[in-house]
């Protein structure tokens, strides 16, 4: 079975738009220096996402397209609030590896920056364009991602790290993930889990691994959820490999049906990715 990881990140520091990562020290140093196609363990087919806010970034994950068979897909980032949006959109969308958009929105203090900031005729040239939606978000956005999805009945829409629920009260997180489930468009990915469980939590993970996935495996069902690594993010909690036999502890009660559409055929399905051996040969400037 071909495997298909829905989010990793590739980086290279001295491209410079990398704000999060700037800085000496602290948690994020094990990360702060360049991952490249050539360091990511395994062969997964790849849907590589954004990891900068800025245009540069999701042309340079472009590029490295076609000198690497196993990148099938990128998630980019165009800033929804220019007037040049709309065509900056349908640029990249030339290019068949251009599957969808995320905003930064866990960074952006409004939680509501995604019904009120946005021009219509970017959100408009997104649908045109067919592309889809990660939503980069926590508990606070929720309601208002709910409400944008409704607003846009033909996006579809990807909920990243199922909304990084965190250590306490999850009351919120259930409420908020149960009704975004109701709308049978909208699909969740399985990834990012690791790096937001506590200390405690990582020294024996799959207690609480189990606990968000079979909540989230009730809501979303087999067929929208989607299987990624987050990788290099991942690599703060727990190896590539640690991961990969963590899920296989999850999925292993499924069948193999399921198990075959949580690890690869929903995200091909989703983002539409080209069958393995073609590669798109247009490039953006």
């Amino acid at each position: 079975m071909q495997i298909v990881d829905s989010h990793c990140h590739f980086w290279r520091l001295d491209r410079g738009d990398y704000d999060w990562l700037a800085g000496e020290g602290g948690p994020l140093e094990p990360i702060r220096r360049d991952f490249l196609p050539a360091d990511y363990p395994g062969e997964a087919e790849l849907v590589v996402v954004q990891a900068a806010a800025s245009l540069a970034e999701t042309d340079y994950l472009l590029s490295l397209a076609p000198a690497e068979p196993r990148i099938r897909g990128v998630v980019g980032w165009v800033n929804l609030t220019d007037p040049k949006a709309a065509d900056a959109l349908k640029t990249r969308a030339t290019n068949p590896l251009f599957k969808g958009i995320r905003p930064m929105l866990q960074d952006i203090e409004a939680s509501d920056w995604i019904l009120t900031a946005p021009r219509a005729d970017a959100l408009e040239a997104v649908e045109a364009a067919g592309l889809r939606f990660d939503a980069l978000v926590t508990v606070r956005h929720l309601p208002f991602l709910a409400r944008f999805a409704a607003d846009h009945p033909s996006l579809p829409v990807v909920i990243d790290h199922a909304a990084k629920p965190q250590p306490g009260d999850l009351s919120e997180w259930e409420a908020g993930m149960r009704a975004l489930a109701r709308d049978p468009r909208i699909h969740c990915k399985l990834s990012g889990l690791m790096t937001e469980l506590s200390a405690e939590e990582l020294r024996n993970p799959e207690p609480r691994l189990r606990f968000f996935f079979r909540r989230i495996f009730d809501w979303f069902g087999p067929e929208r959820l989607l299987w990624g690594t987050d990788w290099p993010v991942l690599t703060l909690a727990a190896s590539h490999q640690q991961w990969l036999d963590w899920t296989e502890s999850l999925l292993s009660d499924l069948t193999e049906s399921e198990r075959q559409a949580i690890l690869g055929g929903n995200a091909r399905r989703f983002y539409g990715l080209l069958p393995q051996g073609r590669t798109a040969s247009t490039k953006t400037t």
